[in-house]
């Protein structure tokens, strides 16, 4: 009998969790699924990369069931594709992406990284040949590197990687889909048939039907005003443009005396460049260092060595690298894991705003201080030396063939004492010594030319 009664309440305890678990289950199936929704509907750029990144951070934080893109793109940049299309492939969360109406060029690769693609009528996707800002195609190497981004990623979502390949190269043929000679590029009733999409569906609503969601609540991803301005200043035009204020602000402190307006505008130039591409993790401390260790090494050849030689050109060195690094991301663990093809982009950026900030400053001088404005600041008058101004006088041309002493190391200029009076100098050919022996062999704009004195 008691046995009974132990076995009648394991029974009635049984039951009881039994129920239980169904009505979590039966509650679980019922609560909304979370569908975390952000738009490409622009070009494919540094501010696309930052709002795709932002948004998928936010899915995965709030633990939502499906990210769902909408998209609308000609393309635009690898670098900024190749970023998304590697956060997409590394989420944990199923990423969904509905095309109304082009997947073109960079938006086809990041489609394709999608785990489905949904299209809307008369939408397209392909047509991934890189190109030039002419709408040439780029060498093969280029075509190559973007051959296998696509073939891979084909491959990690389960998709026919000759297709991927033929949306990018015209020279590969798909007997019954592609002839040679053209670039693939389907509509949504050929990506259907061919496996590259899911369905044809008017809207957001109808892809969610279809893939069988039939409670849910979708968050809208929504730019603050702090991310539109960080898509604004990591744009490759606005970085162009600091990077000119940076460097014009450095020639034209360089041409006035003191401190003044030039170079607090290079330094908040230099603030709204870096500062974004660190937030965004592009820009790393080695970068910034690199920048600053060329703008000490150019300040010390300009005031302590004078002439313009190796450090100078070291100077400049590290702060092109600098600036172009700071605008490429790391690909891998290492401190110089970068993409080349990016590397080429960002440092034809850097160098071309360079060669703007010099020619833009050189003229913006000549228009300031001989028409402008600012002509009361420079000289109106040219001293010549037929009319009677000179900085010679009969003490230096007098020590002309007299030896001396080097009071300071003389690289190329110091100081030196001939006939116990101490004299600015510079030396003719190479270094001198402090306390090395010299002879003056001419004099030059209140200095003595002096050489070594031979023993």
């Amino acid at each position: 009998m008691l046995k009974r009664n132990i076995l009648w309440k394991l029974l009635i305890f049984w039951l009881l969790c039994w129920h239980n678990d169904m009505s979590a289950v039966a509650a679980e199936s019922n609560k909304p699924v979370t569908v975390y929704r952000f738009n490409i509907n622009r070009m494919i750029a540094p501010p696309s990369w930052h709002t795709s990144k932002k948004a998928i951070e936010a899915a995965e934080k709030m633990h939502a069931g499906i990210i769902l893109i909408k998209m609308n793109t000609y393309g635009g940049t690898l670098d900024a594709a190749d970023s998304i299309r590697t956060k997409i492939l590394d989420c944990p969360i199923p990423v969904y992406v509905f095309i109304d109406k082009n997947a073109a060029s960079a938006g086809a690769l990041i489609s394709i990284a999608c785990d489905s693609i949904y299209m809307a009528p008369g939408s397209n996707i392909g047509a991934a040949t890189v190109v030039d800002q002419n709408g040439k195609p780029l060498p093969d190497k280029y075509q190559s590197y973007m051959r296998s981004l696509m073939r891979s990623t084909a491959e990690a979502t389960g998709r026919n990687p000759h297709i991927a390949e033929a949306m990018v190269d015209p020279s590969i043929s798909i007997k019954g889909i592609s002839d040679s000679g053209k670039v693939l590029t389907f509509t949504a009733s050929e990506a259907v048939k061919y496996g590259y999409c899911q369905a044809e569906l008017n809207s957001i609503e109808e892809v969610l039907q279809h893939a069988g969601i039939k409670h849910y609540r979708i968050v809208k991803y929504t730019e603050t005003f702090s991310d539109s301005i960080i898509g604004f200043l990591i744009h490759p035009f606005v970085s162009g443009l600091l990077i000119i204020i940076i460097l014009g602000g450095i020639y034209f402190e360089l041409q006035t005396p003191g401190i003044g307006f030039p170079l607090a505008a290079a330094v908040i130039a230099a603030l709204l460049y870096f500062a974004p591409l660190y937030i965004e993790g592009l820009a790393n401390h080695f970068e910034i260092l690199l920048f600053v260790v060329g703008l000490i090494l150019i300040a010390v050849e300009i005031f302590a060595i004078p002439g313009f030689g190796v450090t100078g050109i070291l100077g400049i060195t590290f702060m092109v690298a600098g600036l172009t690094l700071s605008m490429v991301r790391n690909t891998g663990p290492g401190l110089f894991d970068y993409n080349l093809n990016a590397i080429l982009k960002a440092f034809s950026i850097v160098i071309i705003s360079f060669f703007l900030a010099i020619a833009l400053s050189i003229q913006l001088t000549k228009m300031l201080f001989a028409k402008g404005s600012f002509t009361h600041l420079s000289l109106e008058k040219i001293q010549k030396k037929e009319d009677g101004y000179t900085t010679a006088s009969v003490d230096y041309e007098s020590k002309i063939g007299k030896s001396g002493i080097a009071l300071t190391k003389l690289r190329p200029v110091g100081k030196v004492i001939v006939d116990n009076d101490t004299y600015d100098a510079l030396a003719e050919i190479g270094y001198v010594d402090k306390d090395e022996e010299i002879i003056v062999v001419n004099y030059h704009s209140a200095q003595l030319i002096v050489k070594r004195k031979e023993s």
